[in-house]
């Protein structure tokens, strides 16, 4: 630090040394005030003036743009406002050097422009800032070096001018790679429709309904949840026709997972019906819903997507462990178990030493890629995919990617549920965004953009049809 070799043990030692974290996932207190939380482990004497807090936070918020009131409660802000007490817990410390972890994954396009324009600020008085992104439009437009870690190791450093996003990818993954797939993964919305897998037409749409049967895989016909007498999802109205993504889109927790858990069969919604190919399965459960041919990517694949302490051939088959052929009369064949792993680690090009490997092991691309040949080597009429590409490098993207294209042109409907807005351009053949539970637009690809579905998810809809 500074030309002086440093040893870092301990969070206050890098806070002692000028080096501050703005986290991904807020470390706040949600029941204390915002001038609370700036000072949090590091107050000022034993005892605290509440007035005189207020004014300096309030100060320090004016001087770097934040708009956030010093006494505002935590857990009444939006995720944008909680990110700027992350920066103004920072910025009270006075560090040298900052550094931003995945910094927009909650934010709107409007309020990362603003974080942006904040970390220009910041640079310019001197302090030293890291982005850690797998965004390369942001890295683009804020940064004057970047570099490429690969496999825990560094493998370029270039200024920031001389490269572009996909020569950028090629770097990162060792490989060329399809346009479509750097702009799922770099937020490019611009070269979404820059390959030939363009989205399908209505003309297209309607050939699912030539045999006279209606082309609709799932319905969501005024669709309400409520927890707690709160309401998480406002009577959603949805169709997804077989032989289409459906993208949604919306900052995290709009209603998103809770949408998720009742297309999984864990939760019974309040009001309304969820039909699968005309059925309706709204108290199916998750055994119904499986066997209906609802198969579901959960957004988090360590909580909800596998069991990390099971092998990687035990991951494989708890949706199917109880069937013919891998068990009989109760007793489980573990032969035919390696044998069914083997086949999905080959088909799915699963990157493990073998089916016994524990699935702790693996990297996360190769985790989303078990979970994906789990529920895809079933028959798939319907795929709900949440996040499916968080925190994967751009060589798994591209695979998942595929996969979930690969689905919808074997006539599945596809859900797309992302809060990355690149993402659900660059796949989607309609979009929807959530904002506070409600589905407040649907619109067809050719109608999306960043600048209609930017403010929508903003909560400015106003002057927006549905």
């Amino acid at each position: 630090i500074s030309g002086t070799p440093t040893t870092i043990g301990s969070p206050r030692d890098a806070l002692r040394n000028g080096i501050a974290i703005v986290q991904q996932h807020f470390a706040l207190v949600p029941t204390l005030s915002v001038a609370e939380n700036v000072i949090l482990g590091d107050e000022p004497g034993r005892r605290v003036q509440p007035r005189k807090l207020h004014a300096t936070v309030g100060a320090l918020a004016d001087r770097y743009g934040l708009g956030v009131a010093p006494d505002a409660i935590v857990g009444q802000l939006s995720l944008g406002g909680r990110q700027q007490v992350e920066i103004l817990k920072c910025l009270y410390r006075e560090p040298r050097v900052i550094i931003f972890d995945e910094p927009t994954t909650v934010l709107t396009p409007a309020e990362a422009d603003r974080l942006f324009a904040t970390m220009r600020a910041l640079a310019a008085e001197g302090r030293g800032i890291v982005l850690i992104t797998h965004k390369l439009d942001e890295l683009m437009a804020i940064t004057d070096r970047i570099s490429v870690l690969r496999a825990g190791k560094t493998v370029a450093t270039v200024d920031t001018v001389d490269v572009d996003p996909p020569t950028l990818a090629r770097i990162m993954v060792g490989r060329d790679v399809k346009l479509r797939s750097i702009a799922a993964f770099t937020g490019l919305a611009t070269l979404a429709d820059a390959d030939d897998h363009a989205p399908i037409t209505d003309r297209e749409r309607s050939h699912a309904s030539e045999d006279g049967t209606d082309s609709a895989a799932l319905e969501l016909r005024g669709l309400r949840v409520e927890q707690r007498g709160i309401v998480r999802l406002h009577e959603l109205d949805l169709t997804v026709h077989r032989g289409e993504v459906v993208g949604l889109a919306g900052v995290e927790g709009n209603g998103q997972r809770e949408l998720v858990e009742v297309l999984c069969g864990t939760r019974v919604p309040t009001a309304g019906a969820v039909v699968v190919n005309g059925v309706d399965l709204s108290h199916a459960g998750p055994r119904g819903l499986q066997a209906a041919g609802v198969r579901v990517i959960t957004e988090d694949r360590h909580a909800t997507g596998c069991v990390l302490d099971m092998t990687v051939a035990e991951n494989l088959v708890t949706d199917r462990v109880a069937r013919r052929p891998l068990s009989r009369w109760g007793w489980i064949s573990l032969r035919k178990v390696d044998e069914h792993a083997r086949r999905l680690i080959e088909d799915y090009d699963v990157r493990t030493p073998g089916p016994g490997t524990s699935m702790r092991s693996l990297s996360g691309g190769n985790q989303q890629r078990a979970i994906l040949a789990r529920e895809m080597s079933n028959e798939v009429r319907v795929l709900v995919a949440a996040q499916p590409t968080r925190g994967l490098d751009v060589g798994s993207i591209e695979d998942v990617t595929t996969r979930v294209l690969a689905a919808r042109d074997a006539g599945a409907g596809v859900l797309l549920i992302s809060s990355d807005l690149a993402e659900v351009l660059a796949v989607s053949d309609r979009v929807g965004v959530l904002d506070r539970g409600r589905l407040v637009a649907v619109l067809d690809r050719s109608e999306a953009s960043l600048e209609r579905i930017g403010p929508l998810m903003a909560g400015i809809h106003d002057e927006v049809p549905a």
